[in-house]
């Protein structure tokens, strides 16, 4: 690892790309200026904020925490509203920011964090539509499906309201839901997990007798990893938790290439066009850290870690004009919608990859922050 290159390449991201954008335009989040999409409430730029607020944590520096501030005071306002988001909606990705809420509320005791986690809480999480087996449906517009990476964006938040809340029925929910993950997406022979769950089993591209999504895609089972991660902090006493975590984190790995990194299919690195994704590999490598730092796994998983993070830096990371250039980040991935995804190896190989996108920064500090808290 090169450690030198390592704090240049965080300490550049923060304070030549991070700090510099604007709340309402920021240079991370890449599907708002190729789409032309208009800023609101997501997940994008939660989870970079949320790398933000880890660092804060370890470091006490008050520029990570009063950049958090400003971005967030931008989308809620003093009364805990986010003009910009949609119950309705019912789409996991915007519970995602609330684990924000409650530490900016922790931090500074603005009320307007606590009124607005509260609400998310009690009008979407408490009204989220669910497949017949308990879990959560993805989004409304995506009904009786169930995908992978649902589990970062709203049960780590829900474990933290159940602990502030001394509520156990709240964890009792996340066990089952987690559970039902394990018996039905976890594949037997290869111990990763598929993208989607159909509870129809009549979408294009669900498995007629499983409603299984045909592959296993990289960020997806990053998510799961990193949210198995994160709850398992929260709520350290839960040995299931524990268990799909280590299981998970193992199994990922004999699927790394020799300088440790993973495909953005990861169990078919020989298929044409397949290639070595940056973002699903830097959750993975943060997930590792944290499962040694949380003594789940042992040290040789930390450095599985730390070898996929070196394989980053040294392959995929550049500099132009002061600034990170972090490449090969997959923009985005489905299945099913307006444009009827079949979550085929082309579909996947084939969806836009990009540079500087959140999705690929807010891992590549996570994981540098978890590095720093093992060293």
């Amino acid at each position: 690892m090169n450690i030198n290159f390592l704090h240049k390449t965080a300490e550049s991201y923060i304070n030549n790309f991070i700090f510099p954008s604007e709340p309402l335009k920021p240079m991370w989040n890449r599907e708002n200026f190729i789409f032309g999409k208009k800023a609101k409430w997501n997940y994008i730029d939660n989870c970079l904020i949320r790398s933000l607020l880890m660092m804060y944590d370890r470091t006490k520096n008050s520029n990570l925490l009063d950049y958090s501030v400003k971005f967030i005071n931008t989308y809620v306002d003093e009364n805990g509203n986010i003009p910009t988001m949609n119950i309705k909606d019912f789409n996991l990705d915007n519970i995602c920011g609330c684990r924000n809420l409650v530490y900016l509320f922790k931090i500074t005791k603005d009320s307007r964090y606590e009124k607005a986690y509260e609400k998310i809480f009690i009008n979407q999480t408490e009204n989220q539509p669910r497949l017949k087996c308990g879990n959560f449906w993805h989004k409304a517009v995506y009904p009786y499906q169930l995908w992978l990476d649902g589990v970062y964006m709203a049960l780590p938040f829900m474990a933290e309201y159940a602990v502030i809340h001394e509520n156990m029925n709240i964890i009792h929910d996340i066990e089952k839901q987690l559970k039902n993950i394990y018996n039905i997406m976890r594949d037997s022979n290869t111990g990763l997990y598929y993208h989607g769950y159909d509870e129809t089993k009549s979408l294009v591209w669900a498995d007629k007798n499983t409603g299984l999504s045909p592959n296993f895609w990289l960020r997806s089972i990053g998510w799961l990893c990193a949210g198995l991660a994160d709850i398992c902090e929260i709520l350290p006493e839960y040995d299931f938790f524990r268990d799909m975590l280590s299981d998970l984190l193992y199994s990922l790995e004999k699927f790394t290439d020799s300088d440790g990194m993973l495909y953005q299919l990861p169990a078919k690195p020989e298929l044409k066009g397949n290639y070595r994704e940056t973002s699903g590999t830097l959750l993975f490598a943060y997930s590792c850290m944290k499962s040694v730092r949380l003594n789940i796994c042992d040290d040789d998983i930390f450095q599985t870690g730390e070898k996929a993070l070196s394989a980053v830096l040294n392959n995929y990371t550049r500099f132009e004009n002061n600034i990170p250039v972090l490449e090969n980040i997959c923009l985005m991935g489905g299945l099913g919608g307006s444009q009827n995804r079949d979550g085929s190896d082309e579909y996947y190989i084939h969806e836009k990859t990009v540079e500087n996108d959140a999705k690929g920064i807010a891992p590549f500090l996570m994981v540098y922050n978890e590095y720093l808290l093992k060293k």
